[in-house]
């Protein structure tokens, strides 16, 4: 098969999403092995690199929660944090509600969660159920408070 001349953006774009799914199937994936690892560093941090080319703010936002998800995973708090908390700034300083402010809330409850931090990890959780009134879609709602709660209280 012919592979379609991409344009600049448009191969970017193709990298942003081949590296986010990558990352998602390693997330999900049981038994991974340290190689396996390695690559969802490697693929979530490419994935956000080619949104910071092309992407929004959303976009961005995502990618950054995403890298999180990673290090938590990973038991990298200072980087799941590091990471947690740009999810959480690009969202409050562009205005981003509904399901990704939530899930920054998350990724930083998580974060500390990870870190040990129990205290901090309380804050914002609270702060992630009060985000989470504010998801519009019943479905997005119900798959996020299902996300937070795998975070042991």
């Amino acid at each position: 098969m012919e592979e379609k001349n991409l344009s600049l953006n448009e191969w970017h774009k193709k990298q942003a999403v081949e590296s986010f799914n990558a990352t998602w199937d390693l997330i999900d994936k049981k038994d991974r092995s340290i190689d396996d690892n390695i690559k969802m560093v490697h693929t979530a941090h490419a994935s956000r690199y080619h949104w910071e080319v092309i992407g929004t703010a959303l976009e961005l936002a995502r990618g950054e929660w995403q890298i999180s998800r990673v290090y938590s995973l990973l038991n990298m708090a200072e980087s799941a944090l590091f990471h947690a908390h740009h999810s959480l700034k690009l969202c409050i300083d562009n205005n981003i509600g509904d399901f990704d402010l939530a899930f920054a809330y998350e990724a930083v409850t998580r974060a500390y969660f990870i870190g040990n931090n129990l205290d901090l990890m309380k804050k914002n959780y609270e702060l992630a159920m009060v985000a989470s009134k504010q998801i519009s879609k019943p479905e997005d709602k119900e798959y996020f408070l299902t996300e937070l709660n795998t975070i042991p209280l």
